[in-house]
């Protein structure tokens, strides 16, 4: 007894030894932080000072002339950062490289790798979008790819990704968000949004939830309009805040605000949510407690853009309580402006370190308080090994969603009598190989429907793949294909692959459609795993993240065992 109380006792002493050596390491690094911070920004001119609070855009794509424009901004008006667009990672590497050297105060870079920096950039891997992560019921795998896309930021100097997006797209008619969402259901749209989060930020890469208040049911763009978001104030708490209160418990580095007209929580007729004070500041800050950065939507949208002449927007969206401004119009002018209210004592002198000296924190959290250049050799192979295409296939075999098998006719089998006909813009040829590798199939395409239906008598089974060229879109298939599928239907065993999102299928009638998969995506991995699925080498474990109808709701998916 007294040899078990001894341990115990020394385990204690262990445990608080532990403790106390964390907390004085927590110490000594808010200690090192606030020294660094407050010496940046006392040394700081006020013109240094409202440079950081703009980010602007960047291409490694483009001619020296850009390069050059970007290096003027940097010396001239001391900008705290920038987002990079199209191009690719070397350039952009050496471009960040150059910048870095320029800037005065190293510079925060971001990047909108909602996907994987492929979203910008060649040479880069790319990984499935948000909704078929949303169809996925393992949430490690969704923590698996942020923690991917982190390393890859991590090795090309990227320090805030604007992802993930946690828009819960209520509106299957959503011209912007669509499958960039996880899911309709705010519970699955949350756990994504947490372990995508979770994996991004274990790398020290600053996540970026978007897009604040919510931009999930809208039937407008904000790029090139002001959307209005008609909800109730009860509503929009309890359904599109819901993530954000989950991920400011789990302490997400940032929130972008979005260009929306909501009047329930905005009575200024027209007034963007991004320049609006109540929303940003009463709202975001005071209410729901966010203490992160706050950054706006990008100024130039014609969202925001179109309620005030250029360098007001920028005054506008600072005066709401945002920190960071993203690709405003006109630097200059937006400085000025705010300039000029700091001057008439409009801006506070604690209103600007407010956001500068956070800004400057997240610098240092960054470790841009020792920046290192990106070393460019072995980038693109660094980026490029084979654990991203091993992450990918294991999403897909997790994602894919069997809606419907009547009489069991899926898995396919090697007796029988297959035909496969190709409808939609996109390439099928990885899906063929795969199901050839299997079972013998004819292949019938760009003939005429009398002689198709004709010919397909002869056949057991008909699979109908609908490939989509860009599988992002989330339009509805045409009225050509929709009557193909349903005439096939009619006279034959059919089963229906789909290489796009499901909301393509909101008016097609399944009632004769035997089988029915959803694969999401037309990418190579998802044609693959898909055909496999199909003849039975591969489960089907998927659960759909939106509904297509009021047959197939979130949720729905039939497990097909191998």
């Amino acid at each position: 007894m007294k040899k078990s109380v001894s341990i115990f006792l020394a385990l204690l002493a262990m445990i608080f030894s532990c403790d106390k050596k964390q907390t004085k390491s927590n110490i000594s690094e808010n200690t090192n932080q606030t020294k660094w911070v407050d010496s940046i920004y006392n040394t700081m001119t006020l013109k240094e000072k409202v440079g950081q609070l703009f980010m602007i855009a960047a291409y490694s794509n483009k001619e020296e002339s850009h390069t050059d424009t970007i290096q003027k901004l940097i010396k001239e008006n001391a900008i705290g950062g920038l987002v990079f667009f199209q191009g690719g990672p070397v350039r952009q590497a050496k471009q960040t490289n150059l910048y870095q050297s320029t800037s005065k105060v190293p510079l925060l870079i971001a990047m909108d790798a909602e996907w994987g920096l492929n979203m910008r950039l060649d040479s880069t891997a790319r990984f499935p979008y948000n909704m078929t992560l949303g169809a996925v019921s393992d949430n490690d795998l969704v923590r698996k790819v942020g923690h991917k896309i982190g390393e890859h930021c991590n090795r090309l100097g990227v320090h805030i990704n604007f992802a993930p997006v946690v828009d819960i797209n209520t509106n299957s008619k959503n011209p912007i968000i669509g499958v960039r969402s996880f899911a309709e259901n705010k519970i699955n749209v949350t756990n994504k949004a947490i372990a995508f989060t979770e994996g991004l930020q274990s790398l020290n890469v600053l996540a970026c939830a978007k897009h604040f208040p919510g931009h999930g049911d809208t039937d407008k763009d904000s790029h090139k309009t002001l959307p209005t978001v008609s909800l109730s104030k009860e509503r929009i708490d309890s359904v599109e805040f819901y993530p954000y209160k989950k991920l400011f418990k789990n302490n997400i580095a940032g929130v972008m605000v979005a260009h929306l007209n909501v009047p329930s929580l905005e009575s200024t007729d027209g007034l963007p949510s991004s320049l609006s004070y109540h929303i940003v500041s009463d709202i975001l800050k005071e209410k729901l407690q966010f203490k992160g950065l706050i950054f706006t939507d990008a100024l130039n949208m014609k969202g925001a853009s179109n309620y005030k002449e250029t360098g007001d927007i920028d005054l506008a969206a600072f005066m709401a309580g945002n920190d960071i401004l993203v690709l405003t119009e006109d630097v200059s002018k937006g400085m000025l402006k705010i300039i000029e209210a700091y001057n008439k004592t409009e801006i506070t002198e604690e209103r600007l370190a407010h956001s500068v000296k956070k800004i400057l924190t997240a610098k240092f959290k960054v470790q841009l308080n020792n920046f290192k250049p990106i070393e460019t050799a072995n980038l693109i192979s660094d980026l490029n090994d084979e654990t991203n295409d091993a992450l990918n296939e294991e999403i897909f075999i997790n994602a894919i969603t069997t809606l419907k098998n009547t009489d069991e006719i899926l898995p396919i089998i090697k007796e029988e009598k297959i035909a496969f006909v190709h409808l939609g813009d996109g390439n099928s040829a990885a899906f063929l190989e795969e199901i050839k590798a299997h079972v013998t199939v004819d292949v019938f395409s760009n003939a005429t429907s009398k002689k198709l239906l004709k010919k397909l008598k002869n056949y057991d089974k008909v699979i109908i793949g609908y490939h989509r060229l860009n599988s992002r879109l989330t339009s509805k298939i045409s009225k050509k294909d929709q009557q193909m599928i349903e005439e096939i239907a009619k006279n034959n065993k059919v089963v229906l692959d789909v290489f796009a999102s499901q909301y393509c299928l909101e008016n097609l009638s399944f009632e004769n459609i035997e089988a029915t998969v959803i694969s999401y995506e037309n990418t190579d991995i998802a044609q693959k795993i898909s055909a496999q699925i199909i003849v039975g080498n591969k489960e089907a474990k998927g659960k759909l993240p939106a509904s297509i109808n009021n047959d197939f709701v979130t949720g729905n998916g039939i497990e097909l065992l191998n």
